[in-house]
């Protein structure tokens, strides 16, 4: 759709020829050019930004739970170094570091998101559980791969 500005019923003449009234248009094809081109980035790289360290996660039959916004993940890798949200954690530092977590508004923590890699001791990913324990983490979320078949 076009817009002019109209002109009382007579032109003027100024020089060589008459002048046209300014049209405004507005192109939207570039901006919806651009504003797909960001929909295509931000599908493939929100995949990414949930976990950043690679593990080889143990199977399960069960159902996915739903993602919470407020939530933090602990990834323990299999030479059994503690990442918080990518952040690593160093040997005997996880206390004062899940001290460190944000609260939510009401003061209780945050729900916990458990990626521990496969081959990891049973008794290592206890400890991490214990001391998340400890620290007032009661929400703990273990993270599988999903299978169809029995283990």
């Amino acid at each position: 759709m076009a817009m002019g500005i109209a002109t009382s019923g007579r032109k003027r003449r100024h020089g060589r020829g008459s002048r046209r009234a300014p049209m405004a248009e507005i192109n939207v094809t570039p901006l919806v050019d651009v504003m797909l081109v960001l929909l295509i980035i931000f599908m493939v790289t929100a995949p990414l930004l949930t976990s950043g360290v690679p593990l080889d996660l143990p199977d399960s039959r069960a159902e996915a739970l739903s993602q919470e916004e407020d939530q933090v993940t602990i990834s323990i890798a299999n030479d059994g170094v503690v990442y918080i949200d990518d952040a690593p954690v160093a040997q005997g530092d996880l206390p004062a570091a899940l001290a460190n977590v944000p609260r939510k508004g009401d003061g209780k923590p945050p729900m916990v998101t458990l990626r521990a890699d496969r081959t990891l001791d049973y008794g290592r990913v206890m400890q991490v559980m214990g001391e998340l324990s400890h620290a007032g983490f009661d929400q703990i979320s273990l993270v599988t791969n999903s299978s169809v078949e029995a283990p």
